[in-house]
Parts: structure tokens; sequence; C-alpha cells
């Protein structure tokens, strides 16, 4: 049996500020570019349609307006809701390509609907290069939802977004994990006080994208299930820069498949969107093409046989709610900040600190136990990426492709990780330092010699969503902050 992916055009540019006074931001035209290379063809998916959104228009908005936008955000968010509910009642995967990172909040709201259906919580896997975490507890003042998405889902900032139908916060903050922002990030330490765990990209590249993936499962083990960001500028802009803010020191191509993959190797994950790619800085359409091959071979657990729809069952209605996991989480990854970046913020807001729980977690049905399999070792070393990395630096034969690791992508030496087995636990234990390294040996094949496979075996790991029977049978078939002046045009002033 396999699960069957619905890709829903989401093709939103309202959270980002326009890059010219006279022009509109590009990623609305990103569903398009992505199906143009045959996405759902190559994923064999079911078209689950285009959800249009309201008209681009800033008008005379200011700062100290709140959030541009926010009227048709929310609108468009509750109808996004409506149709990410409508793919996933049908038991398949939904696959939502925005658009900027202001859909979140849609996937945001289906999410808490979906978890206070079955009483238990849903989490989120953030993928992205920013954080996105600026509120009015740490800025002068917000503007573009793009680039206060993540603040907005946990419940910090307006309540005609924050809020939705009175659900407040979407995401808890000991829900959420965040992976692949910059080691400086402006708001890595307001992450770290609001207890939302962080792997910035040194991390990630030391520990390994599966086993980065791995962990990611593991902080979400009380969940009922999770839903995945993923925000293309989390690649390095010298492999991606079609992005409205791109900002060096991301992963490759080749993480980032390995990472998707491991991600959404278990049936607790419930989702995938995809955002902020412009094909305005993609006029042959060869990033675009990039994107397709990373996502249609970081899908592949989605649609193996072995693949399962997931089960949401409800728990008793006694059932309690599980203690706050912040004494047993591991402290995150986030390097010193700046005297500077501390003073310039504020104190988060009154009341929003500390977001109301949520229902209470989902009961444990079905099998005691399913057995994980061994993660395959990690190939990519740590640092940031060059020419010496990634090639020739474009997409010509010396870049990496999807769905290998070209020579240039490894690091100096090759990451073999311990074999894993049993249950994915939450106090299962995690290396505190970059893994030991060991290279090639005589005569091994590639496997033996420490090459990391795309994605680790498939492990469902100890959340709250049952497995059905396994049959023979198979189915048919952001950030906004400003670019580079020499490489962006200036935004219209006003928008921040």
């Amino acid at each position: 049996m396999m699960r069957r992916i619905a890709v829903l055009d989401a093709p939103t540019n309202l959270g980002l500020r326009p890059p010219t006074p006279s022009s509109v931001p590009g990623c609305a035209k990103a569903p398009g570019a992505l199906r143009d290379q045959g996405l759902l063809a190559r994923l064999r998916a079911r078209d689950a349609g285009h959800l249009t959104p309201p008209r681009y228009d800033p008008g005379d908005w200011r700062p100290g307006d709140g959030v541009c936008h926010a009227r048709e955000i929310s609108a468009y968010s509750v109808a996004l809701a409506d149709r990410i509910g409508a793919i996933i009642d049908r038991s398949e995967f939904p696959l939502v390509l925005g658009g900027d990172c202001s859909v979140l909040l849609g996937s945001a709201l289906a999410m808490h609907r979906l978890g206070e259906a079955v009483g238990g919580r849903i989490g989120l896997i953030f993928v992205d290069g920013h954080s996105d975490f600026r509120h009015p507890g740490n800025a002068s003042y917000v503007g573009a939802a793009a680039g206060e998405d993540l603040a907005l889902v946990t419940g910090r900032g307006q309540a005609d977004l924050a809020a939705i139908e009175g659900r407040r916060p979407y995401f808890r903050d000991i829900d959420v994990v965040v992976l692949g922002i910059r080691a400086q990030d402006e708001y890595r330490l307001d992450l770290q006080a609001a207890g939302i765990l962080t792997r910035p990209v040194p991390a990630l590249r030391a520990e390994g994208a599966a086993r980065t993936a791995q962990w990611a499962h593991e902080q979400l083990a009380e969940c009922a299930g999770y839903w995945v960001h993923i925000d293309v500028d989390v690649l390095d802009p010298a492999v991606m820069p079609a992005v409205d803010a791109p900002d060096p020191g991301g992963i490759a191509f080749a993480e980032l498949e390995i990472l998707l993959a491991g991600l959404v190797d278990t049936p607790h994950c419930l989702g995938v969107e995809l955002t902020v790619f412009d094909p305005d800085y993609d006029p042959d359409g060869a990033y675009a093409a990039e994107i397709v091959n990373t996502v249609v071979a970081g899908l592949t657990p989605v649609t193996s046989p072995g693949a399962v729809p997931p089960r949401l069952l409800p728990g008793p209605p006694d059932t309690p709610a599980p203690a706050p996991r912040r004494g047993t989480r591991r402290p995150s990854v986030s390097a010193t900040a700046s005297s500077a970046t501390t003073a310039a913020r504020g104190p988060v807001p009154s009341g929003l600190a500390s977001p109301g729980a949520l229902p209470p977690a989902v009961a444990v049905r079905g099998s005691a136990e399913e057995p994980a399999g061994p993660l395959g070792p990690d190939s990519l070393g740590s640092g940031s990426l060059g020419p010496d990395s990634l090639g020739s630096g474009s997409l010509g034969s010396g870049s990496l492709g999807s769905g290998s690791l070209g020579p240039g992508s490894l690091g100096p030496g090759l990451v073999a990780p311990p074999a894993s087995a049993g249950l994915l636990t939450s106090s299962a234990p995690e290396p505190t330092g970059p893994p030991t390294s060991s290279g090639p040996q005589p005569g091994a094949s590639p496997a033996s010699a420490g090459f990391e496979p795309v994605g680790p075996p498939a492990s469902a790991g100890p959340g709250r969503l049952r497995r059905p029977e396994v049959t023979a049978e198979r189915n048919g078939a952001e950030d906004d902050r400003p670019a580079p002046a020499e490489e962006r045009p200036r935004p219209a002033a006003g928008l921040a």
C-alpha cells in the first residue's frame, strides 16, 4: 500500500514586502514553475487544485499599523486550512506549494483543528534559513507576515493572525523543532528562551542530515503527528539564489534531500509545505528543476510500497496532558549573542511567553512497539559551502545533482553513525559533539565505505499514531529582510 500525495497550490505572496515600488513578489509563480518541471507526474500525485489568494496591495500601510495584509492573510489561512483538512480526511499526504511563508498559518490552523479532533497535540518541524520569529515583544514594529510566521503560529502577535477561530497557539513552543537557521540568526536567543529547540546549519552538518531528522522525530515523540515546513532559503545561495532573502551559510541540495526523506519516512508526518522559491530569479527554470529533483527524491519514502497513511486515534477523555518536557529536552545549539543584538530585543509580551496547553495527548493504541531500522552513515562533513564543496557553484556538470552525493559535496571525512533499534524515545542519548569520522576502507563498497543513503529506513517512532494493517496490495499508481543591494532592488518604503 502506498501513501498517495496530493499537491495543492497556495501561491500567496501577501506576506512579503514588494521588491520594488512598482512590482510584487514573484513567489506567487512558484507552484506553476514547479509543475512545469513535471512535479505531479514524477510524484504520481493527485492534483488537489489551486487556492487563489487575494490581491496583493499594501495600500497606505505604514510601520506601526501591524502586519500588512492581515485581514486577507487571515481569510486565506482559513480557506487553506479547509483544503488541507480535506486532503488528510482522504488519507492522502498533502504537499502544499507556496507562496511565501505565511502559508504556514493555514497549515498550522489545519493541524490545530486536527489535534483537537483526535485529542492530541500536533508538532511542527520548521526547516528554514531564518527563524521568522519577529514579534511585538522583540521588534519595534511588525509588518510582513513571512518574517513573523513562526512567532504567529506559536501565539505571538496580533489576534487576527495568531488566534484565528480563537485557537492560540496553533503549536506549543515545546512541540516545535527548528532546523537550518544560520548560526547568527537574529532571534536565536529568543527561540532558546522560549524553549524552542534549534539545530542551526553548523550542528546539522556536523551531525548529518539523516541523524538530524531522527533527532527531530525524538523531540516530538509526545505529539500525535507533525507538519513539516520547508523554506528553500535553507539552501545556500551558491546553489539556490532564487529567493527573496538569500543568506550565505546554508545547506546543499543533497543534504535537503536526505533531511526531507528522513522527516517523511514515518506515518507521523502529516504533510509538507514548500515556500519562498521565486521564479523571477530563475529565468531558464534551472533552479526549479533542481527543487523538483530534490523533492521527488526526498518524498520517495511516502510513495514506497510499505508506506501507510496515518490513523489518528482519540484517547480516553480523562487522559492527562503530558507534563512539560523542558527539563528533559536537550538545550538548543546556538551561538553566543553579541551584546548589541541582545540589547535590541525586548521581552516577550505578557501572556504570550507561556501559551495555554492544547487538549490532552492521544493515547497509544495498537502494537506496543515497532522497531526502527538502522540509520545509514552520514556522509556530509561540517563546514560551510564553498567552491570546493559545490563544484562550479552553478547548475552545470560540477553542481550537486538531485538524488546523488557528488564527490565535491563530501566533507573531509565520512561519518558512520551507530546503529539504532527499537523505539525512538525522547530520552534517547544524543551525541554531544561531531561523530567520529572514518574514511573508506580499501576494497569496500560505497555503502560500507560510509556513503549515506537518501533517508533512513522506515521508523515510525513512539508517537501517537498507529499504522493500519499493511497489505501487499498497492494503490494505483519570509523572511522579508532586504537582500544585498548589489543583488536585489530596494524594497518599497514602509514595508519591513
